[in-house]
């Protein structure tokens, strides 16, 4: 799908939030679905495949959202996938990330993690890359399995590695 198509989505999906008054919740809601969705072979396949009738897909959404996360959530999410868009639902959050981001004039940052963190950890990671890039910071807490133990964080362009694999490449390199 085109860039101005997505935007168009994150732009009306963005305006929808702001008109319930939801906005900051959607938007988590959303970005969490869409790590979700990136992560799971399964239910990308359910979600992507144009021979499930678009129905179909819809009700998976309302079964894995409803009750978990506010209405206007899975109807925005419900109505991208039953558009046939499921295929750019992460292209189109994430724009919309950066839109509300950027209607608060914060960076958003993408933190992964092993293992879930405290709103300690998240408070002073946050404060830590705000202090490293000069900016206010929406930060966004990702479990990734992949992370064997540390943080990467990705600020726009910008990505800061500390994680174990990383610092053991980097003794491998050394030695």
């Amino acid at each position: 799908m085109s860039d101005a198509r997505i935007q168009g989505y994150a732009r009306a999906l963005f305006e929808i939030a702001r008109a319930e008054g939801t906005l900051d919740e959607v938007e988590d809601e959303l970005f969490r679905f869409a790590r979700s969705y990136e992560s799971s072979d399964e239910l990308r396949s359910a979600l992507t495949d144009d021979q499930v009738p678009a129905e179909k897909r819809q009700a998976i959404i309302e079964d894995l959202l409803g009750g978990k996360a506010t209405s206007t959530t899975t109807q925005l999410v419900s109505m991208v996938v039953g558009s046939g868009r499921g295929r750019e639902l992460p292209a189109i959050v994430d724009q919309l990330v950066q839109r509300a981001a950027g209607t608060k004039d914060l960076a958003v940052a993408e933190v992964r993690t092993a293992v879930a963190l405290s709103s300690d950890q998240q408070d002073r990671i946050k404060a830590a890359l705000e202090n490293a890039t000069g900016s206010s910071i929406n930060l966004k807490a990702i479990v990734d399995p992949s992370v064997l133990g540390g943080v990467v964080a990705t600020i726009g362009d910008t990505v800061i590695d500390d994680t174990v694999r990383t610092r053991i490449d980097q003794l491998k390199s050394r030695l």
